[in-house]
């Protein structure tokens, strides 16, 4: 039988603690009013008051990015298991198996180290995908998240030809689907059920972000390594801190994936190669295969459940 072992914790750090809507927009907006400069322990920013609020329909709109500290991504190596952003994502979304649509590759660094990458759609500003769509069915919506509307997808698959970050996926044949998804309530936010003959990707998690929760994947992350940032506030958070957007990127050199074609990719990478949780610059360790959802007994009642465990942790001590 295998021993589950616990993540190393680095000083100061503590473990990960589901991020409710409260919390982030909170938090969010704690981080803009002070101006913040730094990291910023979210506990420390959250309003107790019920009106301090967050409205989504005054003020801009709200421009959604990632940022991806590399120098926290280690594969999930570490405690023994496979990369948890991309289980996260398969339970949250029920996507096929083989089609996932985050990856983690180990790539080689500028000096010829290896280092663990994670790849997801990059949510360009100037999307190739969105120019060649005969029918329009891949758009940006406001908040400039990059979506597939399905009943307008005819399967032609040229946005897979355009995409130069190879994260589109098309279904072949007729993907298993949970039982229920059928009377789910279809929208390019949250697209569900899957549909054969059509293309998929990740949407950033659109559905969570309009109740506040920062992507599966981010909340999946058990090295805090993936953060949601909205770029009209200038402001990131992995879930565990709030942090200023533009300088933490500025700060910590950070890059995106094939800048030099134009697309202006929402998706920042911070370098690295794991080491704040003790992966050495010389090592080689290739992640565990992530689980599907089938293989992780995912249902629409245990997504749920899981959700509600977001809006409502548990306190310490609770039982």
């Amino acid at each position: 039988m295998e021993t589950e072992r616990t993540s190393p914790q680095p000083a100061g750090k503590s473990p990960r603690q589901p991020l409710s809507r409260r919390r982030l927009l909170g938090g969010i907006g704690a981080a803009a009013a002070l101006g913040a400069t730094g990291v910023i322990p979210l506990a420390n920013h959250v309003s107790a008051e019920p009106e301090v609020k967050a409205s989504a329909s005054t003020g801009p709109k709200r421009q959604w990015a990632m940022v991806i500290d590399l120098r926290k991504c280690e594969g999930c190596t570490t405690i023994d298991k496979a990369p948890q952003c991309v289980e996260a994502c398969n339970a949250e979304h029920f996507v096929p198996p083989g089609q996932e649509w985050l990856q983690v590759f180990e790539v080689e660094g500028p000096g010829g180290h290896p280092h663990f990458l994670p790849r997801l759609c990059m949510q360009c500003e100037n999307a190739p995908c969105t120019k060649v769509c005969p029918v329009g069915a891949t758009y940006h919506n406001e908040e400039g998240i990059v979506l597939i509307n399905h009943d307008r997808c005819i399967g032609c698959r040229m946005c897979m030809a355009a995409c130069p970050y190879g994260v589109r996926r098309f279904n072949w044949g007729e993907p298993e689907n949970p039982p229920g998804a059928a009377l789910a309530n279809y929208s390019p936010e949250y697209p569900l059920p899957h549909r054969k003959g059509t293309v998929e990707k990740c949407m950033l998690c659109a559905h969570r972000a309009k109740d506040g929760k920062i992507p599966a994947c981010a909340s999946g992350c058990p090295m805090f390594a993936i953060s949601l940032a909205d770029m009209t506030e200038d402001v990131a958070t992995n879930g565990k801190d709030v942090f200023k957007f533009s300088r933490f990127l500025a700060d910590n050199s950070a890059y995106r994936l094939k800048e030099d074609l134009g697309t202006k990719p929402r998706v920042w990478y911070i370098p690295g190669h794991g080491q704040e949780y003790g992966h050495h610059v010389d090592d080689n360790l290739i992640p565990k295969e992530p689980r599907s959802w089938q293989e992780q007994g995912m249902t629409l009642d245990k997504l749920e459940e899981k959700h509600k465990a977001e809006e409502h942790p548990q306190t310490e001590g609770a039982k």
